[in-house]
């Protein structure tokens, strides 16, 4: 017997920004399995079925009240532009109280964007690390001093709450939560399908200097196209620097400047892709996982696994392996990528911390 699609609740607050009431749909639909069966059943309510004013000059038509809510495995609550006590004051107005209260114990709850002040208003992440849009967090750790805001991130994953920045950053939050029920194939396929990166760390800069590069401004595109081709090789950051013709101190800025990392921190993230994908699709060992994906040691793809994704690579692929996506739940995903480097002129070492650049990969 099949079990039913995992449900996705998606509460439509009045004020509420298309864009972002849509990502949900888009990234959890994609999701299938070997099958093409849907992975989940995404549904929608408002707190009162009938029409939902946006920020634009239409409104959505809910067909379903907030007694949907006691039905889901997952909630997710998208931004508003008119939350009144909750953005004002910090507390839930009685209407928007009684919705949240459908909510069985044990749900996951999602925010995106301002989506988070109605999760801290509840009460949901107090002693919890969470996001907003950066424009916000000041405002938001004003209203919300038992939450431990952190501006300067894509999404953070405490588990069973999870919190995302503006916009885009929802959509690299959807999928992260399929990537962590269902393993990278499932969420690479699903960004496919949606012409999206399949991923952008949780811990990656919000703010980026330079997000669209001047025109004819040189960029660090062609030294990371040149990475992904290497990644199994020892990689020193003067050659990547080779490959755009510069100094290794202009190169180091203006990765980061464009990325929102360092060029170590973004090689770690690729090769634990890398190693997911080989540890969920082949039976290599681990000492060959790790020599593929560029750790070169079992001991150093562990610890750099485990970093990001909370669990062993023995664990991850026993889930995903033998379940076909059962979930890896560990805190924290991948908020952090097990990444360092500092600065940025240093590259991650495979058997320790990171040493200066030109002698590590």
């Amino acid at each position: 017997m099949e079990s039913a699609p995992h449900r996705v609740v998606v509460l439509a607050l009045p004020g509420l920004l298309p864009f972002e009431l849509g990502i949900p749909h888009r990234i959890f639909g994609r999701a299938k399995d070997g099958d093409g069966r849907p992975l989940y059943e995404i549904l929608t309510c408002g707190l009162a079925p009938g029409p939902v004013p946006t920020d634009a000059d239409f409104a959505v038509q809910v067909a379903q009240g907030p007694e949907l809510l006691a039905t889901a495995d997952t909630v997710v609550v998208p931004a508003s532009y008119e939350l009144g006590p909750v953005h004002e004051e910090g507390r839930l107005g009685d209407e928007l109280a009684a919705a949240l209260a459908h909510i069985r114990p044990g749900t996951r709850l999602v925010s995106i964007c301002t989506g988070g002040y109605v999760l801290a208003a509840a009460g949901y992440l107090d002693g919890r690390r969470a996001t907003t849009h950066w424009a916000s967090a000041e405002h938001f750790q004003r209203l919300f001093p038992a939450v431990q805001v952190d501006a300067d991130v894509l999404y953070t994953d405490d588990g069973d709450v999870l919190t995302s920045a503006g916009v885009a950053a929802g959509i690299d939050l959807c999928l992260h939560i399929v990537r962590r029920d269902h393993g990278a194939a499932v969420a690479n396929e699903a960004a496919r399908r949606t012409v999206v990166p399949p991923h952008r760390e949780g811990g990656q800069a919000q703010f980026v200097d330079r997000p669209v590069p001047e025109p004819q401004l040189a960029t660090t595109t062609a030294a990371r196209a040149w990475v992904l081709d290497r990644l199994h090789e020892p990689l020193r950051l003067t050659d990547l620097a080779r490959q755009e013709a510069v100094s290794v101190r202009t190169f180091t800025r203006r990765f980061r400047e464009e990325t929102g990392v360092s060029p170590g921190q973004w090689i770690t993230g690729r090769r634990v892709e890398r190693a997911r994908r080989l540890l969920e699709q082949t039976e290599l060992s681990m000492e060959q996982v790790a020599g593929e994906s560029g750790f070169g040691t079992a001991q150093s793809l562990r610890k750099h696994v485990q970093a990001a994704l909370g669990v062993s690579p023995t664990a991850y692929r026993r889930t995903f392996r033998a379940t076909g996506g059962g979930g890896v739940t560990g805190g924290g995903g991948a908020t952090g990528g097990g990444a360092t480097g500092g600065g940025g002129a240093t590259l991650p070492s495979p058997d320790g911390p990171s040493v200066a650049a030109g002698s590590v990969h």
